[in-house]
């Protein structure tokens, strides 16, 4: 099932940003997908954020993919991490409103998305998932993932040098103990060809049940 997204504008000035919305019918889950870092060429429209809203609202999950400040169309600029996380918050606030209130939502994140989504997460009571997809373990401090309410689902490659074994698993002991990870032999930090065996994982993440 091929599902159209449409165009909107999300958040407030100086920060509007630039989003794709696609609400299937009947949906009863709601994802906002986050892409890589802006300074690192990451857009909504990389090829893993692309696969993983297009297999999610196939499935009958709403999504909204969106820019960070400064990527594309949408105002501001990098702020290394900490607007973004408001842009994370605007953007499940946007998808929220498009929903009815009973829908929980997810926040599916790539790379910077997964950091900066799932500190996001941390403040959105209405997320009730949370995927991370190759987080930047090993290179950021994760303290913060013990404050999430919802589940962490973390899907990974296992020849990801920014998310080796070491800082996975002390991901999952931040995130409490309760962390589930998927783990894609022979796939590294970006995906290469495997774009649809990442999204199918988070489609039977966020489907499951």
């Amino acid at each position: 099932m091929t599902v159209a997204e449409r165009a909107i504008r999300i958040g407030a000035s100086p920060r509007r940003l630039d989003a794709r919305l696609a609400i299937p019918a009947g949906a009863t889950t709601g994802a906002v997908v986050c892409h890589p870092h802006p300074e690192y060429g990451g857009t909504m429209d990389g090829s893993v954020v692309v696969a993983v809203a297009r297999a999610l609202a196939a499935a009958g999950v709403a999504t909204l993919r969106f820019d960070f400040g400064g990527v594309g169309e949408s105002e501001g600029r990098y702020d290394d991490g900490v607007a973004e996380v408001d842009d994370v918050l605007a953007a499940v606030a946007a998808l929220g409103d498009a929903l009815p209130a009973d829908v929980p939502l997810a926040v599916a994140g790539y790379s910077f998305g997964a950091l900066v989504g799932t500190r996001a997460a941390t403040r959105a009571a209405r997320v009730a998932h949370v995927v991370a997809i190759a987080p930047p373990a090993s290179l950021a401090a994760w303290d913060f993932a013990g404050g999430l309410r919802a589940p962490l689902t973390i899907v990974v490659g296992d020849c990801d040098t920014y998310c080796p074994p070491d800082a996975r698993r002390a991901l999952e002991a931040a995130a409490g103990g309760g962390a589930r990870t998927v783990v894609l032999a022979g796939a590294d930090h970006f995906f290469a060809g495997r774009e649809r065996e990442v999204a199918a994982a988070v489609v039977a993440t966020l489907t499951a049940g």
